[in-house]
């Protein structure tokens, strides 16, 4: 029970998602009806008199931006509903073997399954960034340097957080701990 440590990645059902999908979907679909209240010159929006507007360019462009915030909604909608980049990572240390599960979009390469054994893992690296777009990353970095991330993509750990999690996992995993000084 104790050599095997297990983390859930959360994926792309997080509350700012779902948040921005609905806002983009909102705000496309207004778009939308203004532009076509424009082309019908009647209002599909009743607080709104946006059939006044003319069609051509107002009404055209406003259709355009309308279909496009659609469409970005919908690419949002469908990756909550897929869950793009849950998964897990385990870190079994009785059979000596590190499994990366993500899930991705549909098709043959939706699920994405790495497993390393323990003893090619060379450390565990922390990368951390500050500023305007902030990053703290852990990674697995392997015996031929290659880095593979452990943490979501998005998700902003507190210092504390990001240093709890990778020494307990350099020490679980018997490696030492890169980046943190």
């Amino acid at each position: 029970m104790f050599n095997i440590k297990t983390d859930k990645i959360v994926g792309s059902r997080r509350f700012s998602n779902y948040w921005w999908a609905a806002c983009i979907l909102l705000g496309g679909s207004g778009f939308l009806l203004v532009g076509l209240s424009s082309y019908f010159n009647i209002e599909l929006l009743p607080f709104t008199k946006s059939s006044e507007i003319l069609f051509i360019p107002q009404g055209l462009i406003m259709i355009f931006y309308g279909t496009i915030a659609i469409l970005i909604s919908l690419f949002l909608w469908l990756s909550i509903f897929w869950n793009i980049g849950a998964g897990y990572n385990e870190f079994n240390n009785e059979k000596g073997k590190i499994t990366i599960f993500r899930l991705g979009f549909p098709g043959k390469n939706r699920i994405l399954k790495l497993e390393y054994n323990i003893k090619d893992i060379q450390a565990i690296k922390v990368n951390i960034k500050e500023g305007i777009t902030p990053k703290r990353e852990i990674y697995l970095k392997t015996k031929d340097n290659r880095e593979i991330p452990l943490n979501s993509v998005g998700q902003l750990l507190l210092l504390s957080e990001i240093e709890q999690k990778a020494t307990f996992l350099a020490k679980f995993l018997d490696v030492v701990l890169e980046g943190m000084n």
